[in-house]
């Protein structure tokens, strides 16, 4: 039996997976990020994660290889993160590909999270069918990747598909990425939350609401009818099916995948009300051919799409992903 070994970095958990070639997984481990700590310790609490999971194949197994999709944007090349924004303080910089071999000698290839996921929905889940899609993960930030022709749209080093960094007010507050308004300041979980703190802060005291300024709250009370919540929940997709109509215009993409830790708590009323915003506005052919749909692989997709780098890279799909 032969194993991939699939890391999926995010700014609060990482996730471990032996991978087989089906997508299936094997073994599983789960840590805290902890990224204030720092940039070294996060390597340590990965290399370590990593050391385990090669533990956990057993005697006549293999592992053939070591896949790593982190957040922020991620040079793909040679493994290196270019950019990465307050989700992972210091990341940037870091050589994560060239560290991971030196201490397990396996190869290693390195990919953005939301890139690493897309390419799970495109071999395994709700993008098997199409050649050209846009995925999106909407949690502690707002992720993007773009499938055209069948290939990951990479741009000048890998950093095609920022689409969280995408504004919908230039007039809007200041984001960490240094624009106004980006998308991700809406419809992200800590998005949702400002603007139910705004919301908050706004209410006369004898109608505050009871719920909480966080994102699960928020959409606890939105999917129980509150009216509060509501207003919030109505601006946050408002603001993404702009978003979205704007990616479906400039891509023409046969469906727009939809995961992350939001959508999967707001459950099919997210996307229902989603769906009718972005109709609104968006051309009827543009729209027509476009369907909105749910992810299908949920938390693994991650760590599966990390896993399945190893299986697809230097093989017979190779020019899909490069």
């Amino acid at each position: 039996m032969e194993w991939a070994i699939g890391v999926d970095l995010g700014g609060t958990k990482m996730q471990f997976a032996a991978i087989d070639r089906q997508g299936r997984i094997g073994h599983r481990h789960r840590v805290p990020t902890n990224a204030k700590a720092g940039p070294q310790q996060v390597m340590d609490r990965m290399l370590e994660g990593i050391g385990r999971m090669m533990a956990a194949v057993g005697p006549g197994e293999s592992v053939v290889g070591i896949g790593i999709g982190s957040a922020g944007q991620i040079d793909w090349r040679n493994g290196e993160v270019v950019y990465a924004g307050d989700t992972l303080p210091g990341w940037t910089g870091t050589p994560i590909r060239r560290l991971a071999e030196e201490r397990f000698g396996k190869r290693t290839h390195v990919d953005n999270d939301v890139n690493a996921a897309a390419v799970a929905e495109k071999l395994y889940g709700a993008g098997r069918e199409c050649d050209s899609f846009v995925c999106l993960t909407l949690g502690t930030g707002i992720g993007g990747a773009v499938f055209e022709g069948g290939r990951l749209v990479r741009g000048a080093y890998g950093g095609a598909g920022e689409l969280g960094h995408v504004p919908v007010d230039f007039n809007g507050p200041r984001c960490g990425c240094g624009n106004n308004g980006c998308i991700e300041l809406y419809a992200s979980g800590p998005g949702i939350a400002r603007l139910g703190l705004e919301a908050l802060e706004a209410a006369d005291a004898r109608d505050r609401p009871a719920w909480e300024p966080t994102a699960g709250d928020i959409v606890r009370a939105w999917l129980a009818g509150d009216a509060a919540a509501a207003r919030v929940m109505d601006t946050a997709l408002r603001a993404l099916g702009a978003a979205v109509a704007g990616y479906i215009h400039a891509f023409n993409p046969q469906a727009v995948v939809i995961g992350g830790g939001v959508p999967e708590a707001a459950g099919p009323a997210f996307l229902e009300a989603l769906n009718r915003e972005v109709r609104s506005r968006t051309t009827p052919g543009m729209s027509g051919a476009c369907r909105i749909r749910a992810a299908s692989l949920g938390a693994d997709a991650g760590v599966v799409g990390a896993g399945a780098l190893v299986w697809d890279c230097g093989e017979s799909r190779q020019e899909h992903w490069r």
